[in-house]
C-alpha cells in the first residue's frame, strides 16, 4: 500500500474496532462492570497486570478477581488487613503478588491516589509517568518476585500492560469503550500497547522495522501514531490489535 492508502486503511480499521461490541470479548469488559472511579481504577489495573495469554483465559482469571474484591474493589483495598483465604493465580501472578498490589494500592490511595501516582510534567513522556507509578508501588514492602509485574520503561520494557491500562483510563469514552476518567494525563502522550499482535501487524505493514518488542520500538510506533492521529495516537491500538487478534491479517 502507498503511504496515503495505508493511513486511510488504518483510520478505517481504528473506527471499525472501537465500538461497543469490542468490549464483550476483551479484558476491558471487567472494569466496565463498575461505575465508581476508584473501583474502575483498581480492578482495571489488576486486570491489565494479568493481561498476558489469550483473552478468554485473562477474562476467566479477571472474573475471579471480581469474586475476591466484591462490589467495591476500593472498599476491599482500603479495609484490607490480612490475606488469609485469598487464593489466586494467573500464570506467574500469584496470591503473594496480589497481596502486594493490594497493600501498595492501599498506601497509594491513603497518600496521593492512583491517578496522581502517574505524575509527570507536560514536557515529559509517558515513560516518566509509568516509572513514577512503579517507584511509588515499590515503596510498599515486597518480595523480589513481585517486581517483574511492574514493567520498567527505563530498562527498555515495552510496558504493554501499563500502556493498555493508561489507554483505558485516559482515552475519551465517546465511543463507549475506554473510560476517560483521568484528566491529568493527555491522550496525546499515550503509547499503543506493544504486544505480539500489534507488533507483528505493525511490521507487516512496514510501520515498525525493529524486531524487538521493547520501549524503543514502542516509542517508534508512538511517533508514527502521532503523525496519523496527533490528538489521539492510542486509537491506533484498535486497528493493529483488531487486525492481528481478530482478523488474523
Amino acid at each position: 500500500m502507498k503511504p496515503d492508502e495505508l493511513n486511510e486503511f488504518l483510520l478505517i480499521k481504528s473506527e471499525q474496532f472501537e465500538k461497543i461490541d469490542f468490549i464483550a470479548d476483551d479484558p476491558i469488559s471487567i472494569p466496565h462492570q463498575f461505575s465508581r472511579k476508584e473501583d474502575i481504577e483498581i480492578i482495571g489495573l489488576l486486570v491489565a497486570t494479568i493481561a498476558w495469554g489469550n483473552r478468554k483465559s485473562i477474562i476467566k482469571s479477571a472474573n475471579k478477581l471480581v469474586t475476591i474484591f466484591g462490589e467495591s474493589p476500593y472498599d476491599y483495598v482500603m479495609n484490607f488487613e490480612h490475606h488469609r483465604g485469598i487464593k489466586f493465580i494467573h500464570r506467574t501472578f500469584t496470591e503473594e503478588d496480589l497481596v502486594f498490589f493490594i497493600l501498595a494500592l492501599k498506601n497509594i490511595y491513603k497518600n496521593v491516589g492512583l491517578e496522581a501516582s502517574f505524575n509527570k510534567t507536560s514536557a515529559q513522556g509517558i515513560d516518566v509517568a509509568i516509572s513514577n507509578f512503579r517507584n511509588t508501588m515499590l515503596q510498599t514492602p515486597h518480595s523480589r518476585r513481585s517486581t517483574k509485574h511492574l514493567s520498567n520503561p527505563m530498562l527498555n520494557s515495552a510496558c504493554k500492560r501499563l500502556n493498555m491500562f493508561l489507554r483505558w483510563m485516559v482515552r475519551s469514552n465517546a465511543k463507549g469503550v475506554d473510560f476517560g476518567i483521568w484528566k491529568t494525563l493527555s491522550a496525546k502522550d499515550l503509547h499503543v500497547p506493544l504486544d505480539v499482535h500489534t507488533g507483528n501487524i505493525a511490521r507487516k505493514l512496514g510501520i515498525l522495522n525493529r524486531t524487538q518488542n521493547d520501549w524503543k520500538s514502542s516509542q517508534l510506533l508512538h511517533e508514527y501514531a502521532k503523525q496519523l492521529i496527533p490528538e489521539d495516537p492510542g486509537k491506533l491500538d484498535f486497528a493493529l490489535f483488531g487486525l492481528g487478534a481478530i482478523e488474523h491479517f
